[in-house]
C-alpha cells in the first residue's frame, strides 16, 4: 500500500536521504516552510513508516571488513518451514547484512561482509552451510563497487 506524497513530502525525503543529520531549521529553509509544519511533516512520514529509521553509513574497509560477497542460496525444499528455519538462523549472523528472497534458480541472495577471505571461509563453513535446510551455496566475491546508493528515487 503506497501513501500519497505531495511535492513537499518528496523534497523532504530526498533531502533527508542525502543528509539525515540536517536540522529542522535547515530543512525548513530548503523546502520553503516554517519549522513547525516542517517538523509535523517529518513526524507524519516517520509515523506512517515511510521513514523507517536513520543510520550512519560506514565504510567497511575502514572498519576492517575488507571482503564483501553475494551468496546465492538454495534450500533443500522451498516450503514455509524451511524458509522460517533459514531466516531464523540467518538473522543470528551479524556478517549477513542483507537477505533477499528471490525468484529464479535459487531461493535467497545474501550480502555478506567479513574481515578477510579466511574469516569469510570460516563463516561459510561454520555458520551458513551448517544451517540444516541449506542445500547449495554459490559465492560471488565483490571486486569493486561503483555505486552503493542507499537513496531511493522519490
Amino acid at each position: 500500500m503506497s501513501i500519497k506524497l505531495d511535492q513537499i513530502d518528496r523534497k523532504i525525503l530526498d533531502i533527508l536521504q542525502k543528509n539525515a543529520k540536517i536540522t529542522n531549521a535547515q530543512l525548513s529553509k530548503e523546502i520553503g516552510l516554517s519549522p513547525a509544519p516542517t517538523l509535523e511533516r517529518v513526524k507524519k512520514l516517520e509515523q506512517t513508516g515511510i521513514i523507517k529509521s536513520y543510520h550512519a553509513q560506514l565504510d567497511p574497509n575502514k572498519i576492517g571488513m575488507g571482503v564483501s560477497t553475494f551468496v546465492h542460496v538454495s534450500l533443500k525444499g522451498h516450503n514455509k518451514q524451511n524458509i522460517n528455519i533459514f531466516l531464523e538462523a540467518i538473522n543470528q549472523i551479524d556478517e549477513v547484512v542483507e537477505c533477499h528472497h528471490i525468484t529464479g534458480s535459487g531461493d535467497f541472495i545474501l550480502k555478506v561482509i567479513a574481515r578477510d577471505i579466511s574469516s569469510y571461509q570460516n563463516l561459510m563453513l561454520e555458520k551458513v552451510s551448517d544451517i540444516s535446510v541449506v542445500d547449495n551455496l554459490q559465492s560471488m566475491v565483490i571486486l569493486s563497487t561503483f555505486k552503493d546508493s542507499k537513496s531511493m528515487p522519490v
